[in-house]
This record gives C-alpha cells, sequence and structure tokens, in this order.
C-alpha cells in the first residue's frame, strides 16, 4: 500500500501521476482540510475537490482547480445582491467564486454533515461518484482552521488567498483547532502501514504544516521516517505555482530545496529536487536528508507519471 500526505494543485499532479503508474485501490491519500470554509452556508474543500476533479480528469485545464467547462451564472446573480446586504454580512459576496457545476459537490457534502455524516464518510461518497479507485481521507473529521497573521490583524486562509490574492505580507500562521483535533478514521492506520509514505510537493507551510498539527500524524510520520520520500515544491529557488516562496521568506525559511530539507527532515528521509536544484543536492543531505534529482516539473500527465516513477522506486 502507498500513502500520501497532499495539498493542492501540485499534489493533484502528482497523484494523478500515481494513479497512472500504481494501482489506485493501492493508494490512500491524506489531505489538508485546514484551507476548508463555509460560504453561503456551503462547506467548502477546496484541496479535497482539486484532487478529486484532477483525478476523475474534470479539472479546469487553465486554473488546475475547478471544473473545465464551468459557468457562473449563480455567482454572477448573487452579485446583484452584494449592494443591499447590511454591514457586516457575509450575504451576496462574491470574491470567492463558486462555479454552478462546482456547487454540487458544495451541495451535497453540505447535506450529508448536517445529516450527521462525518467529513471521510461523505468525502468517500463524492470519490465514489466521481468513478476514482483510490481513497482519499481528509487530514481530520474535526475543524482545523488555518489563520494567517497580517499588518491589519489574523484573517482567515482563503480571505488571504484568494480575497487578497496572497499578496500582504505574512507574519504569523496557525492552525485553530488542531490541538484538539482527531486524526480522521484510517489516517494514522494507512500512514503506519504503508509501504511507502510521499509528500507531495504542496506548500510546506499551508498545504502540509496543517497535516502535521493533527495530533498523531506528525509522530506516525517520524516513526516511518525512511519510508518517507517528500517531493520539493521548490524548483530553482521559487514556487511553481502559489505563495509557497513568499511564505517561506515571510515567516523566516530558506526559499530552496535546502529550507525545505531543514523543514522536513525529522519526517522524510529522501527529497526529490529537480535537476535545476542539482548543485544542491550536498546542501540537502547535510540537512540529514538524501536527495534524489530528477525533472520535477509536471508540465503535463507524461511527466507527472515519469516523477511518479521516480519517487515510488
Amino acid at each position: 500500500m502507498l500513502a500520501a500526505v497532499a495539498g493542492g494543485v501540485g499534489a493533484a499532479r502528482l497523484l494523478r501521476g500515481m494513479v497512472a503508474v500504481a494501482d489506485p485501490h493501492d493508494i490512500v491519500v491524506v489531505v489538508n482540510t485546514g484551507d476548508d470554509v463555509v460560504l453561503h452556508g456551503l462547506h467548502v474543500s477546496p484541496d479535497l475537490d482539486t484532487i478529486t476533479y484532477t483525478l476523475a480528469g474534470a479539472v479546469s485545464a487553465d486554473q488546475g482547480w475547478g471544473l473545465e467547462g464551468e459557468t457562473w451564472q449563480v455567482m454572477d446573480s448573487l452579485e446583484r445582491y452584494g449592494p443591499v446586504a447590511p454591514a457586516g454580512s457575509s450575504a451576496g459576496q462574491t470574491w470567492f467564486r463558486l462555479g454552478d457545476r462546482d456547487l454540487a459537490t458544495h451541495l451535497y457534502r453540505t447535506q450529508r454533515l448536517a445529516e450527521g455524516a462525518g467529513l471521510t464518510e461523505a468525502t468517500a461518497e463524492i470519490t465514489r461518484a466521481w468513478g476514482l479507485g483510490l481513497r482519499l481521507l481528509p487530514m481530520s473529521d474535526d475543524r482545523v482552521e488555518t489563520r494567517v497573521r497580517v499588518a491589519e490583524g489574523e484573517i482567515g486562509f482563503q480571505d488571504y488567498f484568494v480575497g487578497r490574492r496572497h499578496a500582504v505580507a505574512v507574519e504569523a500562521v496557525r492552525f485553530h483547532g488542531a490541538e484538539k483535533a482527531a486524526p480522521a478514521p484510517g489516517v494514522l492506520e494507512a500512514l503506519a502501514a504503508a509501504d511507502r509514505i510521499v509528500v507531495c510537493p504542496s506548500n510546506p507551510i499551508v498545504s502540509v504544516g496543517p497535516v502535521l498539527a493533527v495530533p498523531g500524524i506528525a509522530e506516525t510520520l517520524q516513526r516511518r521516517r525512511d519510508e518517507v520520500v517528500a517531493v520539493s515544491p521548490i524548483v530553482a529557488g521559487a514556487a511553481l505555482k502559489g505563495p509557497a516562496g513568499r511564505l517561506l521568506t515571510e515567516l523566516g525559511h530558506e526559499c530552496s530545496v535546502v529550507g525545505v530539507a531543514r523543514l522536513y527532515a525529522s519526517f522524510a528521509a529522501s527529497m526529490v529536487i529537480d535537476e535545476a536544484d542539482a548543485a544542491l543536492a550536498d546542501a540537502v543531505a547535510a540537512e540529514g536528508v538524501r536527495p534524489v534529482v530528477a525533472p520535477a516539473v509536471m508540465s503535463g500527465p507524461a511527466e507527472a507519471a515519469a516523477l511518479a516513477r521516480v519517487v515510488l522506486s
């Protein structure tokens, strides 16, 4: 069995490669849910949905998230009501765009949670509906919220990432509720039993960080360290997508494969770094992490499958 820790577009692309070279039924993925947000009364799980849509071959090719061929009539119609919403109300807000087809997933998830299902159970039903063979597990059924401190105070992650287009400086990040959260059913068992554990090329701070903050997960990875291989989300000193590079720098970490190795050294014995960073292999090794130099930029399905073969070899 293979296990993975995942969050965001980079993880979804590597997982697409993994299911192409390994039996999907042998793969369990622990997914970040610190990004989850309630909008218009609906429970939205961005990372779970991005991975689901990507593996189903339905993700928007241009965006890397959302659905291909999406329409936006509900959001466009909702804009009518924004000007009449009273101060302090979240009604009528459209800064976080939910597509018409995408809404169906959030409607289903929200109703199942209201009926008493856990997020793990609702996620399993959604992935079956999309015909996926692998098992997606939220990191926890309990609410964990990634909170970001900026100059004017603390804000939710989606306010930072989407509302402010991650263009403001970050002073601190915390995972509200993590200390009281329990790993979702099956998470620790999968990590303990896996022959190989892959830490996908996800943002170390806000994608991998929330998963590690759930009690028991980091400790399990540390015990399995020799079987853990990470893929660096930083290539040639920059993130390929998203704010990982800025966050690392703003929070006092080195924005390089060496900085990522330093963050991961306690639980990952090996890390794949791109050929552009081959000159830093010795510095990665000096952090106690074995570097594996290979093409790590997934420009398409073929490259994702090739990287997956390296990770799993």
